[in-house]
């Protein structure tokens, strides 16, 4: 199996990314995520969101979605997706107002963007906050590919 690094991710693909994070350790991905890698690693996540997307199940919805992901030392980084006519974009430099901000820490991001935690579970459990539009957040999973591990 691949390591989970920076290298390693950019030349896999959405089923192998999420056999990665099944695989390797909450502390190893951790670790990982406090270190210089971990702004490259989340542009690399979230670069690929557009791909993922699915237009026809979107239908004609219109949505901005702030990334809140916390860090080291109250650190966070914020992504934000925009989705409207049948498009996905993101940035890293958010500049509209969100309907939906969902916050979390880095391993449960990589979880949720792997197929490999339930948001539900992980909203109810605390380890996802969302502030805005609750349906929307129960919805997006729905508007993504997102590969089973």
């Amino acid at each position: 199996m691949t390591e989970f690094n920076l290298e390693s991710l950019s030349s896999i693909g959405p089923k192998e990314f999420a056999q990665l994070v099944k695989s390797t350790p909450d502390s190893k991905i951790s670790e990982i995520m406090a270190s210089d890698s971990r702004g490259k690693i989340l542009d690399e996540v979230f670069n690929r969101m557009p791909t993922l997307f699915r237009a026809e199940k979107a239908g004609d919805a219109q949505a901005v979605i702030h990334w809140i992901i916390t860090g080291p030392n109250g650190a966070s980084n914020t992504y934000e997706t925009v989705i409207e006519n049948g498009a996905c974009t993101v940035t890293n430099e958010p500049v509209r107002e969100p309907k939906l901000a969902m916050t979390m820490d880095a391993v449960t991001f990589l979880k949720v963007v792997a197929g490999d935690g339930n948001p539900m579970m992980l909203f109810m459990t605390g380890k996802i906050k969302a502030k805005g539009d609750l349906a929307l957040a129960a919805s997006i999973a729905k508007l993504f590919d997102i590969p089973k591990a």
